[in-house]
C-alpha cells in the first residue's frame, strides 16, 4: 500500500498539448532528439534546444513569431523551396493527421543544409479538436548520402553491363533471352528487339552445344571459355568462347548470366597458323619457332623461317651476323657468358631472356634455348638456339605486375584492415590498417587471422582455426552477419565485423580468401552510451515525478489556501528547475560542490558578496547528490531571503564546509551560520521547508541534519558520507 497521499485531482484533466505548453523547459530538453510545438494555427509555441542546434538558430516565441517551424527557410528533397505554409507541420495542423517519416531540406541561416526526417503527431482535447502538434525530427543527410551512394553503384552496375566491351546476355531458366548488351548485339548485328525474347538455341549452329550448355548451367556447373558458333544476322559464323554460370533462389534455377567472347579471329589465326605448319613441315622439321645454329663465334649458319620473322630480318642478312649483333648491348654480357661456357664444355644447355632490336627500331623480347652438339670427342660442333618470341607475354607480365603493385598500393591505402590467406588459411599479405587493428605486425604465414586473440561478440574464446575466416575457406563460402572481438598484446579489445570472401581461379578452384575487419568501436560505444542515456533518463524522469508529487501534496497540506500554496508550490517548482538547470549545464555530469553554492546563493546576493563567506575543500558530487543538496541549500536561501540575513542590508552568511575521517568513512560537514539579521523566534510548528531539507539529507544522502534557531541566526549542520554521493577532487 502507498504511504503517499493523493492529491486532488483537478477539475479537468489536462489534454497532451495543455501538458506539454505547462511543462518545465527541461521535460523537452530530457527528449532525446530535436522536438518542437505548434499550436492549432501553426503559431510556434515551445522548442528544444537540439531544434535550435539542428535551425542553427533560435527563434523567439515572445516577438515576431513563427508559424509551423523553425527553419531559417524549407526546401524539398528535389531542391524546390517549400514555403512554411505548406510544410508538413501545416498539413498537420490543418489536416489533424498525422504525418510519418516526412523528408525535407532545411537552410540554417549560414548557408548549410542538411535532410530532415520528420515525425509529426496532431495534438488534440479530449473531444478530439486540434490544439496542435508536435513535430519529432533528425538530421539524415549522412543517411541519404548513403542512398546516393547505392544508386551511383547501381548505375555503375547498369554502365558496366552495357557498355562491356565483350558480349554478355541473360537467359531464363526456359531458354529465352531475357538481356543482351550492345557487345553482344553488335557481335551478332541483332537490333535488341530481334534479339531478346527469342530461345538461345535459334542462334546457335551446333544444336548438341547448346543443348550441353543449357543442361550443364540448369544442373549448377560453371563454364569457363566453352567453345560454340553463333551464326550472325547477315549469316556468317562467329566462333565463341562461352564463360557462364547459373543463379538459383531457393533452390530453384532462375537464369544464366553469360559472356560470350569472339574469338573468330583467333580462330581463323590459329586455322591459318596450323596451314602454315603443314606447309613448312618438309623444311626445317616444320618448326613453329625460330631455330638457328651458331658456330663457336657465334656466328648464324643456319636460320629457318621463324627465326627470320621474329627478327624482322632476311635469312641472308642473318648469315652475315653473330646472335650478338642484333643482341641489346645491355643483355650481351649474360648471353656471351653462358655461350663461352658452353663452347669451353662447362655448359651443355642454358636458357637466357634477352631484348633484340629488329631494323625498324622495335624491340622483342626473346626467350633463347641454346643447346650444343658435339662430336665423339666432346669438342663443340655448333650450337643449336631455339628462340621464341614472349613480347607480349612479358608485356602481359609486367601490366599484371603493375596491376598486382596498384592493388597492393590500393589494399594498403584502404583505412581497414585488409588481408588475405592462401587456400590453407596461411596469410599471405595484410595492410598497414591491420597492424592498427592488431596492435602488433603479423608474419606471412600466420594462421588464418592476423590477430593476437579472438573472442565472439559476447566474450567467449574464439580458436583461430574457427574464425570467420577459417568457416569462409573450410565452407567454401563468404561469412556474414557477425561480430567478434580481437584483443591486442596490451590487452585492450576491439570490436569488429569481418568480411571473410573466398578467391577462386579461372577453373573455380578455391586458391585463398580476402577479408575486410572493419573497426566497429565507436559504433559499439554510441551504442552503449545511448543505452545509458535512456536508462538515466527514465530514472531521472521517475525521480522528478516522484519529488514533484511530494511537493504538490507536502506544499498543500501545510497551506492556508490555494493563494498561500501557490506562492509556496511555485517557489518550490523553481527551486527544483534551478536545481535541475544548474545539472543541465553541466550536461547532468559530477558537480564541484563550489559551483553549486555560488550558483544557488548569487541571485540572492544583489552584489553584496562581501556579506557571504564560502570557503571549503574542493569536493565533486554526483548528478543525484547535487540535486539533493541544492534543494536543501535552496530552502535555506529562500528562508534566509524571507525571514533571516539575507533580508536585511547587514545580514551576513557563513558556509563553510570540510572534511572529517571516521573509524569507517569520511564525512563532510557543511555549515550553514547566518548573523547580524533579524532576531529569530523558532517556529512553532515544523514546516514543510525543514522537512524537505531533512528529506533531502537523511533520506536521499544518508546524512544527518541539525537545524538550530539560534537567537543571533540561524544556523544548519548538514553532515553526509564521501562514497557513492562525492568525492574529494584533487588540487590544481
Amino acid at each position: 500500500m502507498s504511504t503517499v497521499e493523493e492529491f486532488p485531482a483537478p477539475a479537468g484533466r489536462l489534454s497532451e498539448f495543455d501538458a506539454l505548453v505547462a511543462a518545465s523547459p527541461t521535460v523537452l530538453e530530457a527528449i532525446p532528439g530535436a522536438v518542437y510545438i505548434c499550436d492549432h494555427e501553426g503559431w510556434l509555441v515551445r522548442f528544444n534546444s537540439e531544434a535550435a542546434a539542428l535551425w542553427g538558430r533560435s527563434p523567439d516565441l515572445n516577438g515576431s513569431r513563427e508559424r509551423f517551424c523553425g527553419s531559417h527557410r524549407l526546401l524539398k528533397t528535389d531542391g524546390t523551396p517549400l514555403p512554411h505554409a505548406d510544410c508538413p507541420m501545416a498539413n498537420a495542423v490543418r489536416s489533424g493527421g498525422d504525418m510519418r517519416n516526412a523528408e525535407v531540406v532545411i537552410q540554417r541561416p549560414d548557408g548549410t543544409f542538411f535532410t530532415a526526417l520528420a515525425n509529426i503527431r496532431a495534438l488534440k482535447d479530449h473531444r478530439g479538436n486540434v490544439q496542435g502538434a508536435i513535430n519529432c525530427f533528425q538530421d539524415i543527410s549522412a543517411h541519404k548520402a548513403m542512398e546516393e551512394e547505392v544508386a551511383r553503384k547501381n548505375r555503375d552496375l547498369e554502365d558496366f553491363f552495357e557498355n562491356s566491351a565483350i558480349g554478355l546476355h541473360i537467359v531464363s531458366s526456359e531458354g529465352t533471352i531475357q538481356r543482351a548488351n550492345q557487345a553482344e548485339l553488335a557481335l551478332l548485328g541483332y537490333p535488341a528487339d530481334e534479339y531478346i525474347g527469342r530461345h538461345i538455341a535459334e542462334f546457335h549452329v551446333d544444336a548438341p552445344v547448346i543443348g550441353d550448355i543449357l543442361n550443364r548451367l540448369a544442373s549448377g556447373e560453371k563454364l569457363d571459355r566453352y567453345p560454340a558458333r553463333l551464326r550472325a544476322r547477315d549469316g556468317s559464323i562467329k566462333h565463341v568462347v562461352i564463360t557462364s554460370n547459373s543463379r538459383f533462389e531457393n533452390g530453384k534455377f532462375v537464369n544464366t548470366r553469360c559472356f560470350t567472347m569472339d574469338m573468330t579471329h583467333l580462330f581463323e589465326s590459329e586455322r591459318a597458323r596450323r596451314e602454315s605448319e603443314e606447309r613448312l613441315s618438309a623444311t626445317y622439321e616444320a618448326a613453329t619457332v625460330g631455330i638457328a645454329e651458331a658456330d663457336e663465334t657465334g656466328r648464324l649458319s643456319r636460320v629457318n623461317d621463324a627465326f627470320c620473322r621474329m627478327l624482322g630480318r632476311s635469312r641472308e642478312q642473318l648469315l652475315q651476323m653473330t646472335f650478338f649483333d642484333y643482341t641489346m648491348e645491355e643483355d650481351r654480357e649474360e648471353d656471351a657468358t653462358s655461350f663461352a661456357r658452353q663452347v669451353g664444355g662447362e655448359l651443355d644447355n642454358y636458357s637466357v631472356r634477352k631484348r633484340a632490336r629488329k631494323p625498324d627500331g622495335e624491340i622483342v623480347y626473346l626467350d633463347v634455348r641454346a643447346s650444343a652438339v658435339r662430336d665423339e670427342e666432346g669438342r663443340f660442333r655448333y650450337g643449336v638456339r631455339v628462340i621464341q618470341d614472349v613480347t607480349e607475354s612479358k608485356l602481359m607480365e609486367d601490366r599484371i605486375r603493375a596491376s598486382e603493385q596498384r592493388m597492393r598500393d590500393l589494399l594498403e591505402a584502404l583505412p581497414a584492415a585488409v588481408y588475405t590467406t592462401d587456400a590453407n588459411g596461411r596469410v599471405t599479405f595484410f595492410n598497414q590498417a591491420c597492424i592498427d587493428l592488431a596492435g602488433r605486425t603479423p608474419q606471412i604465414g600466420d594462421d588464418w587471422c592476423i590477430s593476437w586473440r579472438l573472442y565472439t561478440a559476447d566474450g567467449a574464446p574464439l580458436p583461430h582455426d574457427q574464425c570467420p575466416m577459417a568457416v569462409a575457406l573450410k565452407e567454401n563460402r563468404p561469412v556474414r552477419g557477425v561480430e567478434a572481438m580481437a584483443e591486442r598484446p596490451d590487452g585492450t579489445l576491439v570490436p569488429f565485423v569481418p568480411y571473410p570472401t573466398p578467391l577462386h581461379d579461372a577453373s573455380g578452384k578455391l586458391v585463398g580468401a580476402i577479408n575486410m575487419m572493419v573497426d566497429i568501436t565507436e559504433r559499439k560505444q554510441a551504442e552503449n552510451r545511448q543505452k545509458t542515456l535512456i536508462d538515466e533518463l527514465n530514472h531521472r524522469v521517475k525521480n522528478m515525478l516522484a519529488t514533484v508529487q511530494s511537493l504538490a501534496m507536502q506544499t498543500a497540506r501545510h497551506s492556508e489556501g490555494l493563494q498561500d500554496f501557490t506562492t509556496r508550490y511555485e517557489k518550490r517548482l523553481l527551486g527544483l528547475a534551478r536545481a535541475h538547470d544548474l545539472l543541465t549545464k553541466r550536461h547532468w555530469e559530477d558537480a564541484p560542490l563550489d559551483y553549486l553554492v555560488r550558483a544557488i546563493l548569487r541571485p540572492l546576493l544583489a552584489g553584496a558578496d562581501q556579506n557571504v563567506e564560502i570557503q571549503g575543500p574542493p569536493i565533486t558530487l554526483n548528478p543525484r547528490a547535487a540535486l539533493s543538496l541544492t534543494m536543501a541549500l535552496n530552502e535555506l536561501a529562500t528562508n534566509a531571503a524571507k525571514y533571516g540575513a539575507f533580508s536585511c542590508e547587514d545580514g551576513r552568511l557563513s558556509l563553510v564546509w570540510q572534511l572529517r575521517e571516521t573509524q569507517d568513512q569520511t564525512l563532510v560537514d557543511l555549515i550553514w551560520q547566518e548573523l547580524e539579521g533579524p532576531p529569530v523566534v523558532a517556529p512553532v510548528r515544523r514546516g514543510f521547508g525543514s522537512r524537505l531539507i531533512e528529506r533531502c539529507i537523511e533520506r536521499d544522502l544518508s546524512g544527518e541534519l541539525d537545524l538550530a534557531f539560534e537567537p543571533h541566526g540561524l544556523s544548519c549542520r548538514l553532515t553526509f558520507p564521501i562514497g557513492t554521493a562525492a568525492r574529494v577532487t584533487p588540487n590544481g
